[in-house]
């Protein structure tokens, strides 16, 4: 699953150094749904920041809200007994004893009423907009839905609901993280809708639709693990290819399409989108010739197509797909702080001296 928030260039959001960024990338399209709510005035209402929880991030943490063991908000919340200890579904299931006070699990119930209250915080402090009918106007306006932006930033909007998700399938609760990228993703494109195709808003939707593919492959559906790969690049590539970020999305995402197709046995389609991936990567480094990163990108992408050749056939076109990648490698240089690429250098090169010594490879490096 891609580490790094859609939302925050650099830094992770579960980070508090990554606060600072996050907020600044959310202060334009805060300010812009401030314009909107003015000008649209008759078409929407803007509420207080009274959250009817009495949540402010000053005094009320969402703790109570949260499972003990993925450390995310609460989903399909279930209730041990007898010691009444909440947590979600999938997480629970895999314990005898509560892991908070250790009382055998006699039964598991569904807590509905606390799961209402956490997806109505969800709803009114984590979406960017939602639909809202005025309760003390409900009799007046039956059945009119009003469109209704928060005014408070006390939550980074989509950045907490990826957050969360991240978290969630750290603690292999799959299904919580789906949910809430599914959230996430909605709520983008209904930005599109209304502001287009920005590049800020591509490269948020196209990293979740990435993430949501992860997801799922996780749950073993790769039908539609594909299909959110597939959307993420369709959506990445309506930007200029000019972030390196976004660059190093679309080719993973590319990369793991061709992993499905590869291990689904469809190797003509793997080499399809290992190739693509390859040519992304290549035309980065044409620009980006001293970022280190894209070069040991652009290897493991040479190693994977040349994998993939070995297995139909093309042996010789293989042998010279891996000469190359090991050539790029062996001429990067990098700097003492570049620790981290080093040790990814030195397992890529592992890999493909092993595949020039060694028939047929047994894996393929991974992105």
């Amino acid at each position: 699953m891609t580490p790094v928030c859609p939302f925050a260039k650099a830094p992770r959001p579960d980070d508090a150094a990554s606060r600072k960024a996050v907020e600044n990338s959310a202060k334009p399209q805060a300010e812009h749904d401030g314009d909107k709510a003015k000008s649209d005035s008759m078409d929407s209402a803007s509420i207080p920041p009274k959250c009817p929880f009495g949540y402010d991030a000053q005094s009320f943490k969402i703790g109570p809200l949260s499972c003990m063991i993925c450390q995310a908000l609460l989903f399909e919340c279930s209730k041990c007994t007898p010691c009444s200890h909440v947590y979600c579904k999938a997480c629970i299931s895999r314990f005898k004893d509560c892991p908070l006070c250790g009382a055998d699990i006699e039964k598991i119930e569904a807590d509905t009423t606390l799961q209402d209250v956490v997806d109505r915080f969800i709803e009114g402090h984590a979406r960017i907009k939602r639909s809202h009918t005025n309760s003390d106007k409900e009799e007046d306006e039956a059945g009119e839905n009003k469109k209704v932006i928060y005014e408070d930033v006390s939550m980074e909007r989509g950045a907490f609901l990826v957050q969360q998700a991240m978290r969630a399938f750290r603690a292999q609760n799959v299904e919580s993280a789906k949910s809430r990228l599914s959230l996430c993703a909605e709520d983008i494109r209904d930005q599109i809708e209304r502001m287009g195709n920005t590049s800020e808003l591509c490269s948020q939707l196209g990293a979740v639709l990435g993430m949501l593919g992860d997801c799922c492959r996780a749950m073993g559906d790769t039908d539609a693990a594909v299909a959110y790969f597939a959307d993420s690049v369709e959506f990445l590539m309506k930007l200029p290819m000019d972030d390196l970020e976004i660059i190093h999305t679309l080719s993973v995402s590319l990369n793991k399409i061709g992993d499905l197709k590869y291990y689904g046995g469809d190797l003509q389609a793997a080499r399809c989108y290992y190739v693509r991936s390859l040519n992304v990567r290549r035309d980065a480094v044409k620009c980006h010739s001293n970022v280190p990163s894209q070069v040991l990108d652009v290897a493991v992408s040479l190693a994977k197509v040349a994998d993939v050749d070995r297995s139909i056939g093309n042996e010789d076109v293989a042998v010279d797909g891996f000469q190359e990648a090991i050539k790029q490698l062996e001429s990067l240089t990098l700097k003492p702080e570049e620790a981290g690429l080093g040790q990814r250098r030195l397992s890529v090169l592992e890999f493909l001296n092993n595949q020039l010594s060694e028939k047929p490879p047994e894996s393929t490096p991974k992105v």
